[in-house]
């Protein structure tokens, strides 16, 4: 994004029209030209070219960010149909982002601010009570479902739901963070490129874990089953999966006849609290301990060393948080993705990990892959067209694309991390049976 010009505070003369209005209005509260372009429903617009035109479809997107200032509002708009970013989405929320970077060091607005944006309000006749928020969104409340985020991929719809899902997330059905090629390949939003990035990542899981043949793998949250099926048939491993839907379990299965390993390989229902036939020589849980609170997750990983023979591997990839780099207030991804709060930093993760008996012998960041891979299913899911629409409905196709836009502009600004670790279950005499 090009640098923006500081402006003065003080306005130099009304313009008429949406656009030119809201323009106007944004220098004037924030000293700096918003980037891009703006388009008003009646046709004007405002700005520059060097970034995203933002159109503004209705007076009801305004009211919106009078209400819920900030991401939630603009997500609102954009999830109702009442504002759209033109051209690549990714790049828009990039730029828009760094925009927000910099309003977000500006003074509080003054009584007189206040007051300008209420006059704006009137004069676009956007002033009315708050809009009821899109049918989609999850409000955060103190009961809300951890895991939630889960749900874009659970709850699908009968017609076409797999189908569609399998066409976004490839052949693997990998609901993950792929590990990507860093030879200088650049091109990762073809079909090939991203299976080719799930393969390695399953690969590489099974090298650490240390996987053989006749070995036992408890695969915890195993999602639709990618490292299940390739564990049974690629490293000849005895699989348990474990699942809390009953319509992942039966994809599941049916993934593992068609490889003709269900004979090694089962998929339960449950949590590891229902787990009663351990040892097992090596446990993995990719992407599955959101739906853990923070103040459980020692527990959580006592089950897991309890699972675990002396010597035996856990993998973990685990979402996580930065310290300090929570967005105040509620945010898109609170409201409609993850509802359960903050999730943990990785410090507690690890902290969590040794007091429970394992030891952490590798720790990366993969937060860049995910940004990657997020981007890739965007790619795949704007290369569907219409099916898109005619499979989830407008309005959740709108909530599934600025999900995963948002998260790849969240993991390449550090907002979200995502670390893979793995751990050991020492024997008594300290002995780990790694040398790495």
């Amino acid at each position: 994004m090009s640098e923006h010009s500081a402006r003065p505070a003080a306005r130099s003369g009304a313009r008429t029209g949406v656009a030119p209005r809201l323009h106007d209005l944004l220098v004037q509260l924030f000293g700096i030209d918003p980037p891009g372009r703006l388009v008003g429903w009646d046709g004007s617009s405002a700005g520059g070219s060097d970034g995203p035109a933002v159109h503004v479809l209705s007076r009801r997107a305004v009211r919106r960010l009078l209400w819920a200032p900030g991401e939630l509002g603009l997500a609102r708009a954009f999830v109702a149909g009442e504002l759209e970013i033109e051209g690549d989405l990714v790049t828009g929320l990039r730029t828009l982002a760094e925009y927000g970077a910099l309003v977000g060091g500006k003074p509080a607005l003054s009584p007189a601010d206040r007051r300008e944006v209420l006059r704006t309000a009137v004069l676009l006749g956007a002033v009315g009570p708050a809009p009821r928020p899109p049918d989609e969104e999850q409000m955060l409340s103190a009961t809300a479902p951890r895991g939630a985020r889960d749900q874009a991929a659970t709850d699908l719809p009968d017609v076409g739901g797999l189908e569609l899902l399998r066409d976004v997330l490839g052949d693997s059905l990998a609901y993950s963070c792929a590990r990507w090629d860093e030879s200088g390949n650049t091109d990762h939003t073809g079909g090939a490129a991203l299976d080719a990035a799930q393969h390695r990542k399953l690969e590489l899981v099974c090298d650490r874990l240390g996987l053989q043949p006749g070995m036992r793998l408890l695969d915890v949250g195993c999602g639709w089953g990618p490292l299940v099926v390739h564990a049974a048939r690629v490293r000849g491993v005895e699989v348990v999966g474990l699942v809390r839907s009953a319509e992942r379990a039966d994809v599941v299965r049916r993934k593992l006849d068609q490889a003709g390993v269900a004979d090694r390989a089962e998929v339960r229902l449950g949590d590891l609290d229902a787990v009663e036939d351990g040892p097992f020589d090596a446990v993995a849980a990719i992407e599955s301990i959101e739906h853990v609170e923070e103040s459980e997750l020692l527990a959580c990983f006592r089950l897991v060393q309890q699972l675990l023979r002396p010597g035996g591997r856990l993998a973990l990839q685990a979402l996580t948080s930065r310290p300090g780099a929570d967005a105040p207030g509620p945010t898109f991804m609170s409201a409609y993705v993850m509802p359960q709060g903050p999730l943990p930093p990785i410090g507690n993760v690890t902290g969590a990990l040794e007091n429970a008996g394992l030891e952490v012998r590798l720790l990366e960041s993969w937060r860049e892959h995910y940004a990657t891979t997020m981007h890739s299913w965007l790619a795949r899911l704007d290369e569907q067209g219409q099916r898109g629409t005619a499979v989830l409905g407008d309005s959740r196709l709108r909530v599934w694309r600025l999900s995963l836009a948002l998260a790849t502009v969240g993991f390449e600004r550090g907002r979200i991390g995502l670390h893979h670790v793995v751990a050991a279950r020492p024997h008594a005499n300290g002995r780990s049976g790694m040398l790495a």
